[in-house]
């Protein structure tokens, strides 16, 4: 019972110490929670079945990626379990001088962690309910699903998976207290407050070499992933500007860490301007001995920035694109053989399916393909470079050949823009952005065409933009249009039938496509090769796979910040603890307690600040690789995205800084 009642006087005497605590723990249990109620939350709503294997999918992965989350959420509170135990050395040693064992100190941190876990718990799963029903909100939006059936909904699911997690994490923290204060010796925790890191003086002018040699590493790493990415032979040559990157940050803060004192010094005017002085002095002691914990904040706040900024900015894309890209209700196709010589629309007759009835609209195209000329043949003008600058295509691959009438007939349909030719030109037409430069870079020397025997000239110097397949993305790496009179009628390899259906609404819509799928059962369909996609399952697709994605980079995201943010604060309140002695001198010599709040405050967002504005600068060049991994998809809401980004990063790392600063103040003016 006293040890019952001590633990909780503690923790009332203590709370300041455990806000930075609390606060990662009420947002870990909560974001835990939201993620993984995202099942029970989508049960209410009015989706497809198709739509509902897709949310299905997408809880399993999340699942998976929740044994990660609890990894880092179990590291991180392990992390600030040893700060809590520091602050308390000289308290544990009062303990054990009048008498008070091992294993009952042991057990007042026992029991404080089960108040703390228990009142966290609480407060994250409460706070956690609240926001998984704005989480459903969110969800009805990405899968545009009808919400009249919203209820208010309690996942019991989701409560036992936090609630198993954390109950593991917790155990290990205990098992990591009780073994720290077994450790402990008395003399070691009464003077703990004395000690302090030695800090080894770094030779300035080996920290400059050092400086400009890891910006050089670090310039040639941002290189790779945007200028030169065409020149990596293949993807796992990825990690070779990632280890670059990983190694220059690191040496980077290390030369920093030992010139920035030395920069500012020879400053006058601003080095001895107010407590500058003080507080660079104090900046430089931190980063001097927190070099890798730096680097590794910075990296995380880094990947932080990429994965919400392409992920959030991906599903918009997508949803943006499929209106341009999926014009037309409906696409089937057939491949042309010896074999099988029937065209779409023949096939469909034959399995008694009339597109008269259900098609107001329709366009029968084809396309031709000969071994005569390839990639490689389209791009011998200037083949070498471009071998060199993209490895990876494939060069002797056929190229696809459509006749003039039958290419603006499907622009038509599309509403894009229609062609002309003479008897000797062709023109290229392509919207994915990469073959899009090699195919121009080609055209400009104005290459003659050999095809079906006929030499012609490029009408245009550039590719135009166009594209036949239905898809959610730009995907055509180029298409041959030629003068109907030159083609080669026994070169013809594929069939394709693209339509509007004769529907008013996305439910006579449906109808019609279950239709065409109930045609898979008619006893003649497997002696026919048809494939097919339509608007919906397009739409269907692209929400799935940019819901997922979102989902995905939100949860590692906003983890990622919290545990760079925590990490950040941690570091910054035992410090504060440490040199508690030299504010206590600044008071002794009559310095002002406003200009001690001030300069504490600056010192704190000087040591927030650091990691990551060069995590933004790696960012900068880390999302233009994303966008060029991406580029299919477009782009179209890469800013939005980046707005969202900055917001989570005020609110989640600006709280921690806030929280922070408001702890050290506090911390600083105790007596000693």
């Amino acid at each position: 019972m006293m040890l019952f009642k001590l633990s909780l006087k503690n923790i009332k005497r203590s709370i300041k110490d455990y806000a930075i605590y609390f606060f990662t723990l009420v947002l870990g249990v909560a974001i835990f929670y939201v993620f993984n109620a995202i099942d029970s939350q989508t049960v209410m709503l009015d989706i497809t079945s198709s739509t509902y294997e897709i949310i299905k999918l997408m809880t399993n992965i999340l699942s998976g990626v929740s044994v990660f989350v609890s990894f880092i959420l179990g590291f991180l509170i392990i992390y600030a379990s040893r700060f809590l135990i520091k602050r308390r050395n000289k308290e544990f040693g009062i303990y054990l001088t009048l008498g008070m064992g091992k294993r009952k100190i042991s057990s007042i941190l026992l029991l404080e962690t089960l108040f703390i876990g228990l009142i966290s718990l609480f407060i994250g799963l409460g706070l956690g309910i609240i926001l998984s029903q704005l989480m459903s909100m969110l969800v009805a939006n990405m899968f545009d699903a009808d919400m009249t059936r919203f209820t208010f909904i309690f996942s019991s699911s989701a409560c036992f998976k936090t609630l198993f997690y954390f109950g593991i994490i917790y155990i290990f923290v205990m098992i990591f207290n009780t073994y720290n204060i077994s450790r402990c010796k008395l003399i070691d925790l009464l003077q703990a407050s004395k000690k302090s890191e030695q800090i080894k003086l770094k030779n300035p002018l080996l920290c400059t070499i050092i400086f400009l040699i890891s910006c050089c590493i670090l310039g040639y790493a941002y290189y790779l992933v945007t200028g030169g990415i065409y020149k990596l032979t293949n993807f796992n040559f990825i990690f070779i500007p990632i280890a670059l990157g990983c190694i220059s940050t690191f040496f980077l803060f290390w030369s920093l860490s030992g010139l920035i004192l030395r920069i500012v010094m020879s400053i006058k005017s601003f080095y001895y301007k107010g407590l500058n002085s003080f507080i660079l002095r104090e900046f430089s002691s931190r980063i001097n001995t927190t070099v890798f914990s730096i680097t590794i904040i910075c990296l995380m706040l880094f990947v932080t920035i990429c994965v919400l900024s392409s992920s959030l900015s991906l599903k918009h894309s997508v949803m943006a694109s499929i209106d341009e890209l999926a014009p037309a209700d409906i696409m089937l196709s057939s491949k042309i053989d010896p074999s099988n010589k029937e065209t779409v629309a023949e096939i469909l007759s034959n399995l008694d399916f009339d597109t008269n009835k259900y098609f107001k609209e329709s366009v029968n195209i084809n396309f031709y393909r000969t071994p005569n000329l390839t990639l490689e043949d389209t791009l011998k003008s200037n083949i070498e470079s471009i071998k060199k600058d993209y490895p990876f295509l494939i060069y002797s691959s056929e190229e696809n050949i459509i006749k003039l009438s039958e290419y603006n007939k499907i622009a038509t349909l599309y509403g894009n823009d229609t062609y002309k030719l003479n008897a000797d030109e062709y023109l290229i037409i392509a919207d994915f952005e990469s073959l899009v430069k090699t195919r121009n870079s080609a055209l400009k020397n104005n290459p003659i065409l050999t095809i079906f025997n006929h030499d012609l000239k490029p009408k245009y110097s550039e590719c135009q933009p166009g594209f036949v397949e239905l898809s959610s993305n730009h995907i055509n790496s180029g298409l041959i249009i030629v003068p109907d009179q030159i083609v080669d009628e026994s070169y013809l390899k594929e069939n394709f039938l693209i339509g509007n259906y004769l529907a008013n609404n996305k439910e006579e819509r449906k109808k019609i496509e279950e239709k065409i799928t109930s045609l898979t059962k008619h006893p003649d369909f497997s002696k026919y090769q048809i494939d097919g996609t339509s608007k919906l399952s397009i739409i269907e697709a692209s929400t799935g796979l940019g819901a997922l994605v979102t989902f995905i980079g939100i949860y590692l995201g906003i983890i990622f910040l919290i545990s760079s943010a925590a990490i950040l604060a941690l570091k910054e309140l035992s410090e504060s603890s440490d040199n508690k002695n030299r504010f206590k001198i600044l008071r002794s010599l009559g310095t002002d307690e406003k200009i001690i709040n001030k300069a504490l405050f600056n010192e704190i967002a000087i040591f927030f600040i650091t990691p990551l504005l060069l995590a933004i600068i790696h960012a900068i060049f880390g999302i233009k690789f994303c966008t060029f991994i991406l580029e299919s998809f477009g782009t179209n809401g890469l800013l939005p995205s980046i707005i969202m980004t900055t917001i989570f990063l005020i609110i989640i790392y600006g709280g921690y800084f806030l929280i922070t600063y408001f702890s050290s103040k506090n911390i600083i003016k105790e007596r000693i």
